[in-house]
C-alpha cells in the first residue's frame, strides 16, 4: 500500500545505516565487559550478546563443576526467554570503543609537511594572547617537535624522547588558556584535568589513569586518535610531597609517582565512559607514548625558595648581596631551578619527565590594559558587538582602561579579576540602553569606573548631560 510506505519518518536511520554504525564500534564481553580489541576474538550469541572465549570457558567449567547457579542465568539482562530486549543497546555510546582502523590503510596521524611551523605557531597565538612571548616561544618549539616526533615514529632508528612541558606562572597569567588556545589550533584532541582530584589507586577520587580516560572521551573513543592527543594537567602544585606529616600522602607524592609511567609513555588500561575503573566499566588499552603532557601550576611561595637560594650563594664577604635585594624582582620565577622545584615537594623522578620547564610573567597594569582591547576575542570587543546588536556605538576612554586594570592589580588574581569588575560597571548600561532608542554611543570614562561621575551618553549626533548615577 503506499500510504504505509509514506509513514516511515525519514529522519530515522536504514537499517544499513544502523549495521554501519555498529560496525564502528568494537564487541564488548557481555560478562567481563572488555572490549574485543582486549579480549581477544568474542563469541555472538542471539539477541547481540557477545562472550569472550575467556569467559565461555570459565562458564564451562563452572557448569561441569556443578558450581554453576542456573536461575542467576536466567534473571540476565538480555535472555531471549526473559524478554529483555537486546543487549547491544543497554550499553551507552559513551562506553563503547571505536574499532582501529585495518593495519594496510594505516598512515601517520600528521604529515610531516602539513605541520605549522613554530613561528606560525606562535603568530597564532599572539592573536588571542597578550605578552609572555618566552612561554608562546617554547611552548610552539615543543609542539612542532612532538607532533614531527609523532608523524616520524616509524621512519628509522633514532628515537626521538617525549618534549613533556611544566608551566609555571602566578593565577590568571593564562597558562591554562594558553594550552586551549593551542588544542584549537592544531585540531587535536585536549583533555584538560585537575590534579587535586587525583589520589593513589585504591582510595576515593580519580585514578591516576582517569587523565587518559578523558581524553578517549575528548577523542570520542577513537584509541588512535586519543593516542596523539594533548593532556594539560592543572594544578600540578598540589600534589608536592607534603612535609611535617605523620599520615599517608595519598594524594601528594604517590600520586607523582603513579604519574611516572604515563609521562615516559606506557601501555595502560583506562576505563571508557567513567573515571574509575569497575566490573560494569568496559576497559580498552591506549598506548601514551605519543601523548603529550603539559602540567601547569601557580606554585605559591616557590619565589621564597628562590629568593633563599640566591640569597644563600651570596651571603658572604665583601661582595654580599643585602637581604631585600630580590624583593621586587619581578622575573624572580625566570630563574627557577631544579633544585628550587624538589625543595618545593616535586620528587626528581617526575620533573626528570618534564624536560621544558618554562615561566609565564605575572600581570602588569600595561599588560591587562592590553588583555582588555587587543586580543581576537579581547573583552570590550565583547561587548561592543553586544551594545552593536542594539545599533549602540560602545566606547572605553584610555583613561578608564587605566583605571579598570589598576582595580584589577589590587585584587591580584590576574586577568580572571578584569571580567568581574567589566560585568559590574556594565550592568547598569546593559540594563538601561535598551529602553531608549534614540541613544547611538556610550563612552565609559575613568570618572565612572572610580565612582565619581557616570558614562558619556550620547543621543543621534548629539551631547546630553552625565547620566547614570556613582557607583559605590
Amino acid at each position: 500500500m503506499s500510504g504505509n510506505e509514506d509513514t516511515r519518518d525519514k529522519n530515522m536511520p536504514t537499517r544499513a545505516e544502523d549495521t554501519e554504525k555498529k560496525d564502528e564500534y568494537e564487541k564488548v564481553c557481555f560478562i567481563c565487559h572488555r572490549p574485543e580489541s582486549v579480549a581477544g576474538k568474542m563469541i555472538d550469541l542471539p539477541n547481540h550478546i557477545s562472550v569472550c572465549a575467556d569467559c565461555m570457558q570459565r562458564s564451562f567449567d563452572a557448569m561441569n563443576n556443578g558450581g554453576f547457579d542456573y536461575s542467576q542465568f536466567m534473571n540476565m539482562p538480555g535472555n531471549p526467554m526473559m524478554g529483555f530486549g537486546d543487549a547491544e543497546n543497554q550499553m551507552p555510546k559513551s562506553q563503547r570503543v571505536k574499532k582501529k582502523k585495518p593495519e594496510e590503510k594505516a598512515e601517520p596521524v600528521f604529515d610531516i609537511h602539513n605541520i605549522p611551523a613554530p613561528h606560525k605557531i606562535k603568530a597564532q597565538l599572539d592573536e588571542y594572547v597578550v605578552g609572555q612571548e618566552h612561554a608562546k616561544k617554547a611552548m610552539a618549539v615543543a609542539v612542532y617537535n612532538h607532533y614531527k616526533r609523532v608523524a616520524t615514529d616509524t621512519m628509522d632508528d633514532i628515537e626521538i624522547e617525549k618534549s613533556n612541558m611544566l608551566m609555571i606562572g602566578p593565577t590568571g597569567s593564562g597558562k591554562t588558556y594558553l594550552v586551549k588556545t593551542l588544542a584549537r589550533l592544531l585540531d587535536v584532541p585536549l583533555a584538560l584535568t585537575d590534579a587535586t582530584s587525583l589520589t593513589e589507586a585504591g582510595y576515593i577520587g580519580d585514578d591516576i589513569e582517569s587523565v587518559v580516560s578523558k581524553l578517549l572521551a575528548a577523542a570520542d573513543n577513537d584509541v588512535e586518535k586519543a593516542e596523539s592527543g594533548i593532556i594539560f594537567i592543572d594544578e600540578i602544585d598540589k600534589i608536592a610531597k607534603k612535609k611535617n606529616t605523620s599520615q599517608r600522602d595519598v594524594s601528594g607524592e604517590s600520586v607523582q609517582q603513579g604519574m611516572l609511567k604515563l609521562l615516559e609513555g606506557s601501555e595502560v588500561e583506562v576505563p571508557v565512559g567513567a573515571n574509575s575503573k569497575n566490573a560494569m566499566v568496559p576497559l580498552t588499552t591506549v598506548n601514551t607514548r605519543n601523548i603529550l603532557f603539559i602540567c601547569g601550576g601557580a606554585f605559591p611561595d616557590l619565589e621564597q625558595i628562590i629568593k633563599e637560594r640566591l640569597t644563600k650563594q651570596s651571603s658572604m664577604g665583601f661582595g654580599a648581596d643585602l637581604k631585600d635585594k630580590y624583593d621586587n624582582d619581578k622575573n624572580l620565577l625566570e630563574k627557577v631551578t631544579t633544585e628550587d622545584l624538589r625543595n618545593f615537594g616535586m620528587i626528581p623522578e617526575f620533573l626528570g619527565r618534564l624536560p621544558i620547564v618554562f615561566t609565564l610573567q605575572g600581570l602588569d597594569k600595561e599588560m591587562l590594559v592590553k588583555i582588555l582591547k587587543e586580543p581576537k576575542n579581547a573583552i570590550l570587543k565583547q561587548y561592543q558587538k553586544l551594545l552593536a546588536l542594539d545599533e549602540v556605538n560602545l566606547e572605553f576612554e584610555d583613561d578608564a582602561l587605566s583605571a579598570i586594570a589598576e582595580k584589577a592589580m589590587k585584587k591580584d588574581t590576574g586577568a580572571r579579576a578584569l571580567r568581574a569588575i567589566i560585568e559590574d560597571f556594565m550592568l547598569d548600561i546593559m540594563y538601561e540602553i535598551p529602553k531608549d532608542d534614540s541613544i547611538g554611543e556610550v563612552v565609559i570614562t575613568r570618572a565612572y569606573i572610580e565612582g565619581t561621575g557616570g558614562p558619556v551618553i550620547r543621543l543621534r549626533g548629539q551631547e546630553v548631560p552625565r547620566i547614570g548615577q556613582s557607583q559605590g
